[in-house]
């Protein structure tokens, strides 16, 4: 799977009374989707995965996948505390036409979490995983930190495609591009603009009204309706290694040009325009433009998905047209006036 370009970290969105509200997370998808975001990730840290239950995130996959455009690449956080429960939500991921999973390293076991331990718990999700493995590190909240030499193992798995590192340290993502040149390439299909092929392209069914054929045609007394038929989906092929995204909004440009592919952003999910313009301009070789957008978010992204955290990602997706809400306790709401900051801050980076 290629896994290139920007993705928002998509929150979850909640009623007053904390249940899920759907329709709020199918609009924002659907929005998403009209961005040129290249796709999202649901159910990580900004989409508050830890305080779901399992049948919850059963749900929330069904609906991004039923919302989202065929052609936005969708990743699905699964990691859980154990290998069983982990692969249980892979295999519900891939029943909705994901395209990835992302995977953490259990937590609440840490002092045992010993090198062995790790590269166990992600082999035995990837050799049973039904979709391709992205690994996960995010020192912020897992008290794991994954040693850049146990990524360069894992990368030689034939399902671990690559990782997100949330780390913000540029130095380290240069290491594991480099560490990871070795790593297995992989032949994935792409559009002819080289862009991801996503499963549910090549699944979807039309969604156009159905033409009506004509009697004369039919030569019976009643009309009916028969869809148009499906253009065939044009595609090649690539040759990817290991692919390394940052996880840092304020890091994106640096990532970059230290051999990353990609980023996952929680900033993305406020402000996926001011985001992707960044990637853009850098892959359209001008990194003059491209450190110039950068510059635009880097105080912002920091103060309202570095500092302020998930409320703050979320009251400025209600800034910027998106629907954020609140945070599930026991995260506190902002206060009014940091509410008044974060408009301040994205005042220049409207959608």
């Amino acid at each position: 799977m290629l896994i290139e370009g920007v993705f928002a970290a998509v929150p979850t969105p909640f009623y007053p009374d904390e249940t899920i509200y759907y329709r709020k997370l199918e609009a924002n998808v659907a929005r998403y989707s009209r961005t040129l975001l290249a796709g999202m990730v649901v159910l990580g840290s900004t989409g508050e995965a830890v305080a779901l239950t399992d049948s919850e995130s059963r749900d929330v996959l069904k609906t991004v996948s039923e919302a989202a455009s065929p052609d936005k690449v969708l990743i699905a956080g699964v990691g859980r505390e154990s290998v069983r429960a982990t692969l249980e939500m892979a295999e519900a991921a891939a029943r909705f036409n994901f395209d990835a999973v992302l995977v953490r390293t259990p937590t609440y076991y840490a002092p045992q979490m010993t090198r062995a331990a790790v590269l166990h718990h992600f082999r035995s999700v990837a050799d049973r995983s039904p979709l391709p493995v992205l690994l996960y590190h995010i020192p912020k909240f897992v008290p794991y930190d994954f040693p850049v030499e146990v990524v360069a193992e894992l990368a030689q798995h034939p399902n671990i495609i690559g990782i997100k590192d949330s780390s913000g340290n540029v130095d380290r993502i240069r290491t594991m591009v480099e560490l990871t040149r070795t790593a297995p390439r992989r032949t994935v299909t792409v559009t002819p603009v080289f862009e991801a092929v996503t499963q549910r392209m090549l699944t979807v069914k039309a969604e156009a009204d159905p033409s009506l054929v004509p009697l004369t045609e039919l030569g019976i007394g009643t009309a009916v309706a028969v869809p148009p038929p499906i253009a065939p989906i044009k595609t090649r092929t690539k040759e990817v290694g290991f692919q390394v995204l940052s996880g840092s909004a304020g890091a994106l440009f640096d990532s970059l040009e230290a051999g990353a592919s990609g980023a996952i952003l929680a900033f993305a999910a406020c402000a996926p325009q001011a985001c992707t313009e960044i990637y853009l301009a850098w892959k359209d070789h001008d990194p003059k433009l491209s450190r110039e957008k950068q510059e635009r978010i880097a105080a912002p992204s920091q103060r309202i998905a570095g500092q302020l955290g998930l409320n703050g990602v979320k009251a400025a997706c209600d800034f910027n047209g998106y629907y954020g809400g609140r945070a599930r306790a026991p995260l506190i709401p902002l206060s009014a006036d940091q509410r008044a900051e974060v408009e301040s801050l994205l005042v220049n980076i409207r959608n």
